[in-house]
C-alpha cells in the first residue's frame, strides 16, 4: 500500500482541506491540519516510499483535466519546425497530410509520447484521442499510442477512437480496419463528414452503426459541414442512435452547424440530440458560431472540450493546455459571470468524465487521484490567467512538481 497526503489545499478555491490518497485513489478529505503523515515535503519529494506528504500552502486544487477530443498520434512536436502547406480545406488538409506524414515519422511512439507529456505538464490526466486508421498506416498508429501511454505508466489514461481520416466508403478496406480496431479494444470507431467526404451519408452511417452494434463500441463522427447540410446529418445520426439502442455511446465532434441553424430548428435539433443521448465535443475555434450550450445543458447533451491536433500537418498551433481551450470557449460564448467562468473550467474537468467513461472524476472519495494544484484564488481566476500547474497528481503519482515534469 502506498499513500500520499496533500495538506492544506483548497478544492475549487473553497475551504482548505487535507487530501489522503491511498493506492492511487482519494480515500479521505478532512479539514486542513487534521491529518498527519510520517514524512514532510515542501518542494522536494520525501525519500519515504509510503506516507508521503506535500504541503500545498493553500494552493487551489482542481480535478485532472479531461481532453475529450485529441489527435495524439500525428504531432511533429519536438521536431524542427514544419511550415504550413497544402490547401486550407478539409480535403486539402487530408491530401497534404497523406503526402507528407512519412517524411516526419508520423505516426510514431515518440511523437505520441511527447504530446501526452505536454498534456501532463498542463494537468490533463485523461484523454479521448482519435487515431488515424487507413490503408497506409492500418492499425500502427493505435499500437504507437498504446505504447506511448504505457511508457508513462498510465499517468494519462487514454481512450482510443479508431478514426478514418481519409474517408470510409471511398477507401475500400477501411471498414474492415475499423472493425478490426473495435475487435482489438478501441472504445469507439469514428466517421468523417459522411455527405462531403464519402458523398453517401446514409451508407457511411449505416456501415458504422452496424460495426458499433456488433462489436459493442461507440461512434464518434467528425462533422465539419455547415448549415442545413450539417443539420441533416445530425438528424440521420440521432435517428440511427435510437434505432440501434446506442444512447449514450454516440458523439459528434466539432458540429459547427448546430450554432448556425435557425433558432426554431436549432431548438428542435437540441431536443432530438438530448432524447437520443448524443454528446458533443468542441475545440471552440474563434471563427465558429457559438453553440447553444445553455439549451444543450438543459436537454442533457454533454459537452466536452478538446485540443484537437497539436502542431501537426493540419495546423501549427497548440500547446496541450486545455485551460486555453476552456478560455476560448468562454470568450466565444461571451461568458463573464463567476458562475459561467466556473462552468467553463468544469467542462474541462468534472464534466469531461463521461467522455472517458468515468463515473467518479473529481475531488471526491473513491475517485482516481487526478489532482492539479495551482496558485490561484478561485476557478474564474484560473480560467482567465491559466497559471502554471504547480503540482499534477495522476493516479496518485506526482508527475509535475513546481511546474516541471517528473516523467
Amino acid at each position: 500500500m502506498t499513500s500520499l497526503l496533500l495538506a492544506d489545499v483548497r478544492p475549487w478555491g473553497g475551504d482548505a482541506v487535507d487530501v489522503t490518497i491511498v493506492d492511487g485513489v482519494i480515500s479521505d478529505l478532512s479539514p486542513a491540519g487534521s491529518s498527519t503523515g510520517s514524512s514532510t515535503e515542501s518542494s522536494t519529494e520525501s525519500s519515504a516510499e509510503t506516507d508521503q506528504r506535500i504541503d500545498g500552502h493553500g494552493l487551489l486544487a482542481l480535478p485532472g483535466f479531461v481532453n475529450a477530443h485529441a489527435h495524439v498520434d500525428k504531432s511533429w512536436w519536438g521536431q524542427p519546425w514544419v511550415s504550413y502547406g497544402g490547401e486550407p480545406t478539409t480535403q486539402g488538409r487530408i491530401a497534404h497530410e497523406r503526402a507528407e506524414r512519412d517524411k516526419y515519422g508520423i505516426p510514431s511512439v515518440g511523437g505520441a509520447k511527447a504530446v501526452l507529456r505536454e498534456f501532463l505538464r498542463h494537468g490533463t490526466t485523461a484523454t479521448r484521442t482519435h487515431v488515424d486508421v487507413d490503408l497506409g498506416v492500418e492499425l500502427r498508429g493505435i499500437a504507437n499510442v498504446r505504447e506511448a501511454a504505457a511508457a508513462l505508466d498510465g499517468a494519462v489514461e487514454v481512450e482510443i477512437v479508431a478514426f478514418p481520416q481519409d474517408g470510409v466508403l471511398r477507401r475500400p478496406g477501411v471498414l474492415d480496419l475499423l472493425d478490426k480496431a473495435a475487435a482489438e479494444g478501441a472504445t469507439s470507431i469514428g466517421g468523417l463528414d459522411p455527405a462531403t467526404i464519402d458523398r453517401d451519408p446514409v451508407g457511411q452511417l449505416d456501415a458504422l452503426f452496424e460495426i458499433a452494434v456488433r462489436r459493442g463500441v461507440g461512434i464518434d463522427v467528425h462533422l465539419h459541414d455547415h448549415g442545413d447540410l450539417g443539420g441533416f446529418q445530425y438528424e440521420l445520426i440521432a435517428e440511427r442512435t435510437v434505432q440501434a439502442g446506442l444512447q449514450g455511446k454516440v458523439n459528434v465532434s466539432h458540429g459547427f452547424a448546430l450554432g448556425e441553424l435557425a433558432p426554431a430548428r436549432r431548438s428542435e435539433m437540441v431536443d432530438q440530440l438530448g432524447a437520443a443521448g448524443i454528446s458533443w465535443t468542441t475545440v471552440a475555434p474563434a471563427t465558429s458560431a457559438p453553440l447553444p450550450f445553455r439549451e444543450m445543458r438543459a436537454a442533457g447533451v454533454p459537452i466536452g472540450l478538446g485540443t484537437d491536433g497539436i502542431r501537426d500537418l493540419w495546423s501549427p498551433y497548440g500547446d496541450g493546455d486545455l485551460l486555453q481551450i476552456a478560455r476560448g470557449f468562454a470568450r466565444l460564448h461571451g461568458l463573464r459571470t463567476d458562475e459561467d467562468l466556473t462552468y467553463a473550467v468544469e467542462l474541462a474537468t468534472t464534466y469531461g468524465a463521461s467522455f472517458v467513461h468515468r463515473e467518479n472524476h473529481g475531488l471526491t472519495v473513491g475517485a482516481r487521484a487526478d489532482i492539479v494544484l495551482l496558485d490561484a484564488e478561485n476557478a474564474p481566476d484560473v480560467l482567465v490567467r491559466a497559471p502554471r500547474r504547480e503540482y499534477v497528481i495522476a493516479g496518485g503519482q506526482v508527475v509535475v512538481r513546481d511546474g516541471e515534469l517528473q516523467v
